[in-house]
């Protein structure tokens, strides 16, 4: 049995097993502490039964207008807990939690190389919105991938650009 619950401050000393695919962001507990002070309902943990850490999301709010967005930081689960359908579960709850807050869209940043990822980001309804130059470290680019909500019943959110930006130049 696997449960999704809210990530806690002792949760950050539990989940290496999780943090070391070569794929995932690792953050600073810092990081992760900011995160956990200002947008806690976007941290959970999916937990097994025996109380192991099987995989995690973070995110947050952002944007003003048309732009308010929940964003996906990072959504990892361990390898031996592949393909049990937790990322999936993982995104649809934040995307509910996105709801909630009358978000416009979801968007997160995926490495372009993550083939894996990205195909399972598109069977949840994702698209390339734009792709982002040098974005990760080793100057590898990313995609910025979005999902609207219903919020946005045109799907505008979604348009992709026709050309790629770099960090900087991210809104």
């Amino acid at each position: 049995m696997t449960t999704i619950r809210r990530m806690t401050c002792d949760d950050l000393f539990k989940f290496n097993l999780v943090n070391l695919d070569p794929l995932t962001e690792t953050y600073g507990i810092s990081f992760y502490m900011q995160y956990m002070a200002h947008w806690p309902e976007y941290m959970q943990v999916a937990e097994s039964a025996s109380g192991q850490i099987m995989g995690y999301i973070m995110g947050k709010t952002e944007g003003h207008g048309e732009h308010w967005h929940g964003h996906v930081t990072a959504v990892t689960v361990a390898p031996t807990f592949r393909r049990l359908g937790l990322a999936r579960k993982l995104m649809d709850y934040l995307e509910d939690v996105s709801e909630r807050k009358r978000a416009y869209f979801v968007d997160l940043f995926v490495r372009v190389s993550n083939k894996v990822a990205i195909d399972m980001y598109e069977k949840l309804g994702y698209v390339v919105y734009r792709r982002v130059l040098e974005y990760y470290s080793g100057d590898e680019d990313a995609f910025d991938m979005r999902k609207a909500l219903s919020r946005d019943p045109g799907k505008q959110s979604m348009i992709p650009l026709k050309h790629p930006v770099r960090p900087d130049e991210l809104d």
